[in-house]
């Protein structure tokens, strides 16, 4: 007796039966662009796991290629890092020279422009590691023709004097310490006072009447009178001015740059000098000839 095929069989069958007929109507029936509708399923199929395993093959090699490249960029850097620095020592060496250059030429200035005004010149070596005392060290001496109380100074104005005079060095008293002074008159009036620290960066003028006018900016100049400095070297310029008792009070800001001092000149004499000249831009090629006298 023959077995009759089940619900399930039958319905498979079916199924089987209808693919196979899509199947062979797909290679037969052609799409719009003349390519074969099987062909366009199977690439329709098909192409999101190609374009996903293209994007992970990509983003593999761009992650490896990044972490290449950062560290190549890293060690760049780094080169890059080197040669700033070194850059930065050599332009710092440079500008220094610079610098000196140009206050070794101003010091030859000031001394050719006073030729007849003995001068030596010193370079300072050190300064007072005391916070209350304001010294320095030049690198001349004894040696040199150097005693105390010779006066210091620079192109800008006075520095000081000498404090003690030894082989090859000296210390000088700055203007400023609490023990510096220098005899000295208000540029404009004349009148005579003196000039002292007071252990900071401004110093004071003393025994100026109260009745005398003294405008803020007013230079300051030596009297010449305490016989250690010529007449007419600037001191400073009046910073402040108050009333006091019995005499004004006077702050002076010192002319030299005393907290920055690297070279300064000597004068090996005690006795009087004749007044130094300022110093006389030369004249151009363009400069117009002195009229004749008529």
């Amino acid at each position: 007796m023959l077995a009759l095929p089940s619900r399930h069989s039958s319905l498979t069958l079916l199924g089987t039966v209808v693919l196979a007929q899509v199947l062979l109507l797909a290679v037969q029936i052609k799409s719009q662009g003349q390519v074969r509708l099987m062909r366009v399923w199977t690439v329709g199929i098909i192409s999101p796991f190609q374009r996903a395993g293209s994007w992970m093959v990509d983003r593999a090699h761009n992650t490896w290629s990044g972490y290449v490249w950062l560290k190549g960029a890293e060690r760049e850097n780094e080169v890059l890092r080197t040669e700033v620095e070194r850059l930065k020592l050599r332009n710092a060496n440079l500008e220094g020279r610079a610098a000196e250059a140009d206050r070794l030429a101003g010091l030859l200035g000031f001394l050719q422009a006073h030729a007849d005004v003995p001068m030596v010149p010193a370079r300072v070596i050190g300064g007072s590691a005391d916070t209350v005392s304001r010294t320095i060290y030049i690198n001349r001496g004894e040696k040199d023709g150097l005693k105390r109380d010779l006066g210091v100074i620079t192109p800008e104005g006075v520095v000081g004097k000498i404090l003690e005079a030894y082989g090859h060095t000296s210390q000088v008293l700055l203007l400023t310490d609490k023990y510096g002074g220098v005899g000295a008159l208000l540029a404009n009036s004349r009148t005579q006072g003196s000039v002292g620290g007071l252990g900071e960066p401004l110093m004071q003028m003393k025994y100026v009447s109260n009745d005398e006018e003294v405008p803020l900016g007013e230079r300051v100049l030596t009297s010449g009178q305490d016989r250690i400095f010529p007449k007419d070297l600037p001191v400073g310029t009046v910073a402040e001015v108050k009333p006091g008792n019995p005499f004004k009070q006077i702050r002076v800001k010192p002319a030299a740059h005393l907290d920055r001092l690297e070279e300064v000149l000597v004068l090996p004499t005690q006795k009087e000098l004749e007044p130094l000249k300022a110093a006389e831009p030369s004249a151009g090629k363009g400069s117009a000839a002195p009229a004749r006298p008529k």
